[in-house]
This record gives structure tokens, C-alpha cells and sequence, in this order.
């Protein structure tokens, strides 16, 4: 039997996976990284994630194999590290890399000094090159230790230096114009065919929309509307999309959404529940509605912990091979289908010869419009959802009794929080209170369970025990999604929570130097460098879901230090929006805010609820809103009536309550 490493002792699956490798496997802690210092050897730092294919390459071709061990055993300290516990770690090494080589990626392969100092690192390395570098470097540290540390220097200052904010300009104001400076050349890189944009693989990038959906609407550019439409649509269409159990995976390796890499993540999907619950808020587009309701239901069934909790991710893997537990041929799906062949093959884009590159294996998705389709069959709308309904329930019957992919059961905050978000978005616009019953459970458990007395968060949850201090990015999504949870039920209680939570990041997270917060906390472990996370990625940076949260807490609780700093962050990061709006977009999103002003819609008086729900039908973009008989909010004090009564305010100044809807939307620009 294998002997096991002492990884076997982690809680992250990802750690586990690597347990009965022959490497001699750490995790990042003191202990390990004091035997570095004291055996004056050089550290591997290795990071990845559960669901990551190529991590599981790798590890198959050089960390099971005795010979790549005796090497990185004999001369290194290897650390494991799954960047999803600790992004701290993954963000500094990923820069490192992508100083040294232009580009980075996972698995992340960092060789440091005994002091965590990087010298050389890459992304995916064959078993051959491997060793080879490996050896290379140890024979540079036993015999030439003055080159490594002169380059770690070197390398070490650069890291410091990198993705540095300067100060914002305190004149700037802020203009339509600005915006159309961003958005112009972003249409560039537009796919008008496909959706996404004009490249290879496709990411889904939720936040990207979400900008540009509000912009469309707000600028009425029809372009640009039309650009968020074909997204939509082909990404639901597309294999990229789960077309019989719901979820999309992380990206398309295509530029037409077909042939995803089939690992499916807690934050992708929590986003785009909330993207397609905002498209559909604004277009009443039914797919888009039949996307919010399959995803919920999967991540339901698969994803969510006995707490009320979501965990990670699921695999691309089973049984070894990408994608196994999604394909199929068409015999396979034939002897599944018994009615309706013809029509259900040509449904799925079901061929005989198969639609990518695995022989006789389809990913199956929508290439044909319904309308087409049900005129070729003759067959009436009923008649179509119901045979569709059907064979999804037999496909996926069947499905269930395959080997599953692999589960990465750690929850964490952000993601979880990102969660909740999407889970009340698609409460209000679907009218679902089970949604927001689920997304109040998650909350509630992570308020009274994730939080230590000193009101810091945790990021973690496993096996019923809380670790790893909280980042940035969990208290900014957690302080988003309690401030959701208010505008969904009214009750204080939350919003008070997410002020408390605003009050420990303005404490422990402020760089003093800087209008950007820190990644980690004054109370967070000192790694080499320590950084402010700014550009947005598939997950928007922590720093921009602060601004947006300071800048609405601000008008909630009539605090004008929260909104003078909210508008220095977005100052300082304007003048780099425009050369790549992509990766700006949620400071976009707060610009769009600033442009076109925020409406403060407070409802007094019993009826709230029933303005509240109409409310929800319309498209409002740039608003918050507060309700309810009793408050201690400025906006709602000295505004109690007996008849129900809408206020729309902005920039300090209210217009005449109003009784209906109809006429709170006349007063909204």
C-alpha cells in the first residue's frame, strides 16, 4: 500500500488529491516553511486547484513518479497549495511568473529561496523538462547561491512595484464622455455571430455583461445591446452549458461556446445566475428565466452542503478522461430516446460521427432555433416543451448513474456570498421566495458561523470547522450580498451586519499610502509582497466590489466618508479603464453609477411589500431602495404615513412622495 504524505492531514481536496504522491508534499505553515530556512533549501511552491485538468496532467506525469520525486525530494521543500484556501499566495507567485515569462496560468510551478523569494517559475512543465530544471537549479543554489539571491532581489522589488495605484486626481469629474472613451473600442472585440468576444477559448466573464447591459440600456446603444443578446443566447445554447442538468462550465476551448473544459465553479455559476437575472429583469426573455431556474436546481442537487452552504466546484475529470461524465454517442442516447429520435438528435446536435474532436461523442447543445425546429416537426409548443421535458428527465436519469466527476466539497466565503446574491437576484425577478429562503439560510450560517469574536471573517468552511483568515474579496462579496438580502426583505439587521463588516475592512485592510485596500489583513500572515487586487477577472476585484459597497452604504446610512472614498478609488483606477475596459468592468459599473446618478427609491408606509414586488418587474439599473413602518435609515426617517408612499431621491434632494409605481418611474432618469 502507498504511503501516505502529510497531506492526508489537509481539508482542501485539491491537498488531498496529492496525499499519496511520492513526493514528499507540505503544506504552506510555519513548519514547512522553517524546515526550508533551517535546511537552507530551496522551497517548490505548487499551486492549483481541484478542478483544474492540467494540475491532474502534471501531477500523473511527474508528482507520481518516483524518479521526478527523488529529485524535488532530495534537493527542495515542496509546498502544495490550493489557490482557492489562499489566493494571498497564489496572487504573488502568479505575478512573479507572469513577470518573468509574460504569462501565467495553473498549475503554478514557483522555485523560491529558503526565504519564499522567487527565482524561476512556469505554469505546465513536462516530466523530462522538469527534472532537468530542477536539477539545474539546486546545482545553481549549491554552487552560485549569490546569482539566486541577486535575481530573487531583483524579481522580489519588481513584484512590489507591480500593479501599483497611484493617487487619483481630485479634480477628475466624472462624464458620459469617459464612458463612451471605454466602451467605443471595446465593441471592437465583439463576436457578432457567436456572442463573447472575437477569440479563442471563450470565457464567460458575467461582470463584463452585467456593465455592458446597463450601459445599453441606460446609453440606449443598440449595438451594444445586441452584443449582450448574442452572448446570452450563446452561451445558453452552447456546450458550455449543462442543455439537460443546468450550470455552465468555466470556459469554451472554441470560439462558438461548444466544447467547454467541463469543470463547473461555485463563482461562475453564482454570476451568471445573477447576469441572466438582470437581462431577464430588462428584456422578459423566457430562456433566460429557464437558465436561472435549471442552474438553481442543479447547483441544488449538486451543489449545496447540509448547511445550506454551496461548495466549490465539480471535476472536468471522471474516470480519468475530460468530460466523460457529459458526452455522448449517439447510440448511447438512442437506446435512452425511444420517441422522437429524429427530432431530439437533430435538438442536441446528436451525430452519428460525433460533433468534436472525441470519435462518435457529442457535447450536446442548441444549434437550431425552436421555431425552426417545431415547423420541420410540426409540432405545437405544448408538444415541444413536453417532448423536451421528457427526454431531458431520461437523459439525465440515466446520466446520474455514471461515474460522477470529482466534488471540491470546501465552501468558501466569497464564493458562497456571490451565491447569495445570485440566489436573491433571482428571487425578486422570478418572484421565488424559495429562493430567497435559500439565500437567507446561506447567509445566516456564515454571519453566525464563519465570523470569529473579533468580527473577522473566515474564509473556509469543512467538515464543520472554520480556518484560514478572511481575504479582500469575502468581506467585499459578503457586505454585497447582505446589502442584496436587505433590498429583498428590509430587515435592518443585515445592513447594520454589512456596515459592521465595511467598518473591519476601513480598519484592518486600509493601506495608508494608497486609496486601494490590501488583499490581506494587518492581522494576515507576511508573505514577500502584499498586494491590492484591481482588475477584474472572471471574478470582479475585490477592491471595485468595495467601492460599489462604500458608495452605497454611504447613501443608506447618509455617511459622506464612505462616498468621498468610494469616488478617490474610482479616480485613481479611471485613466487605466480605457485601455482595457474588459478587465475594469465593475469600476465601469460604479462609473456608469456616478454618470448616470444612483436613484434612492424609499418606500413608507404598510404596503410596501406590494410596491416592492411590482417594483421588481422594472428595469432599474442605478438604484438602491429602502422600505418599511419602521427605520432608523435617514432616507426612510420623518417619512411614515398610513397610506403607502414612494420617494425617488438624488444627490440630496427628493421629489413629492408619489402612490403608484407608474409614477415613481416618471420620476426616474
Amino acid at each position: 500500500m502507498k504511503e501516505a504524505n502529510s497531506l492526508i492531514h489537509a481539508s482542501s481536496p485539491y491537498l488531498l488529491q496529492h496525499a499519496y504522491n511520492p513526493v514528499e508534499w507540505y503544506e504552506w505553515n510555519e513548519t514547512s516553511l522553517k524546515k526550508a530556512k533551517d535546511e537552507n533549501k530551496l522551497i517548490i511552491v505548487s499551486v492549483g486547484y481541484s478542478a483544474c485538468h492540467w494540475c491532474h496532467v502534471m501531477e500523473h506525469e511527474s508528482f507520481e513518479s518516483h524518479e521526478v520525486a527523488e529529485v524535488m525530494n532530495k534537493h527542495f521543500v515542496c509546498i502544495k497549495v490550493d489557490r482557492e484556501e489562499r489566493p494571498d499566495i497564489d496572487q504573488i507567485y502568479m505575478l512573479a511568473v507572469q513577470l518573468m515569462n509574460g504569462n501565467g496560468g495553473w498549475p503554478l510551478n514557483a522555485i523560491c529561496l529558503p526565504d519564499q523569494r522567487p527565482i524561476y517559475g512556469g505554469t505546465y512543465f513536462r516530466k523530462a523538462d522538469w527534472i532537468n530544471i530542477l536539477l539545474n537549479l539546486a546545482n545553481l543554489w549549491e554552487k552560485e547561491p549569490e546569482k539566486a539571491i541577486k535575481y530573487a532581489e531583483r524579481l522580489t522589488e519588481g513584484l512590489q512595484q507591480a500593479e501599483l495605484i497611484e493617487g487619483g486626481n481630485e479634480e477628475i469629474a466624472f462624464k458620459e464622455e469617459q464612458l463612451i472613451e471605454i466602451v467605443e473600442p471595446w465593441k471592437h472585440n465583439f463576436d457578432p455571430i457567436e456572442g463573447g468576444y472575437n477569440r479563442a477559448p471563450k470565457f464567460p466573464l458575467p461582470n463584463n455583461w452585467s456593465f455592458l447591459l446597463r450601459y445599453a440600456y441606460l446609453k440606449d446603444d443598440q449595438a451594444v445591446m445586441m452584443a449582450v443578446m448574442t452572448t446570452l443566447e450563446g452561451m445558453a445554447c452552447g456546450g458550455i452549458y449543462d442543455q439537460i442538468g443546468g450550470g455552465f462550465a468555466r470556459y469554451s476551448v472554441d470560439d462558438k461556446w461548444h466544447v467547454p473544459h467541463f469543470e463547473k465553479m461555485l463563482y461562475d455559476n453564482a454570476q451568471l445566475v445573477s447576469l441572466y437575472a438582470e437581462a431577464y429583469q430588462c428584456l422578459k426573455f423566457e430562456p433566460y428565466a429557464a437558465v436561472i431556474k435549471q442552474t438553481i436546481a442543479w447547483l441544488d442537487s449538486e451543489m449545496k452542503s447540509p448547511d445550506g452552504l454551496f461548495y466549490s466546484a465539480l471535476d472536468a475529470d471522471s474516470e480519468g478522461v475530460e468530460g466523460k461524465f457529459y458526452v455522448w454517442s449517439k447510440a448511447d442516447f438512442y437506446e435512452v430516446i425511444n420517441e422522437h429520435q429524429e427530432f431530439l438528435a437533430e435538438y442536441f446536435d446528436v451525430t452519428e460521427d460525433g460533433n468534436w474532436e472525441e470519435e462518435h461523442t457529442n457535447v450536446l447543445r442548441r444549434t437550431q432555433s425552436d421555431e425552426k425546429l417545431m415547423a420541420k416537426y410540426n409540432l405545437s409548443n405544448d408538444d415541444f416543451a413536453r417532448i423536451i421535458e421528457a427526454a431531458t428527465e431520461k437523459l439525465l436519469t440515466v446520466r446520474s448513474k455514471r461515474v460522477r466527476p470529482g466534488l471540491d466539497d470546501k465552501c468558501l466565503t466569497a464564493w458562497n456570498a456571490q451565491m447569495i446574491k445570485g440566489l436573491v437576484d433571482a428571487s425578486q425577478v422570478l418572484v421565488n421566495d424559495t429562493y430567497y429562503e435559500k439565500a437567507k439560510k446561506a447567509a445566516s450560517f456564515i454571519l453566525n458561523n464563519l465570523i470569529d469574536e473579533d468580527g473577522a471573517l473566515y474564509r473556509n468552511y469543512k467538515n464543520g470547522k472554520a480556518s484560514i483568515n478572511g481575504f479582500l474579496d469575502d468581506y467585499a462579496f459578503l457586505i454585497e450580498a447582505l446589502i442584496a438580502l436587505y433590498e429583498t426583505d428590509f430587515n435592518e439587521a443585515w445592513l447594520n451586519e454589512a456596515r459592521e463588516l465595511n467598518e473591519y475592512v476601513l480598519e484592518n485592510f486600509t493601506d495608508e499610502s494608497n486609496s486601494m485596500f490590501f488583499y490581506t489583513s494587518n492581522n494576515g500572515e507576511n508573505l514577500i509582497a502584499r498586494k491590492h487586487e484591481v482588475m477584474d477577472n472572471v471574478i470582479p476585484a475585490s477592491n471595485s466590489v468595495i467601492a460599489q459597497n462604500l458608495q452605497k452604504l454611504g447613501l443608506f446610512f447618509d455617511d459622506e466618508t464612505y462616498i468621498t472614498r468610494a469616488s478617490a478609488m474610482l479616480k485613481a483606477v479611471l485613466p487605466r479603464i480605457k485601455a482595457y475596459g474588459s478587465a475594469y468592468s465593475n469600476w465601469s459599473i460604479q462609473l456608469l453609477n456616478e454618470v448616470y446618478g444612483i436613484n434612492e427609491i424609499a418606500i413608507a408606509g404598510a404596503g410596501f411589500k406590494a410596491v416592492k414586488k411590482k417594483l421588481d418587474q422594472q428595469y432599474i439599473p442605478n438604484k438602491i431602495v429602502l422600505a418599511g413602518t419602521k427605520s432608523t435609515l435617514p432616507l426612510l426617517q420623518h417619512k411614515q404615513s398610513k397610506e403607502t408612499k414612494i420617494y425617488v431621491c438624488r444627490n440630496k434632494t427628493c421629489q413629492l412622495p408619489v402612490g403608484t409605481v407608474e409614477e415613481a418611474l416618471a420620476h426616474i432618469k
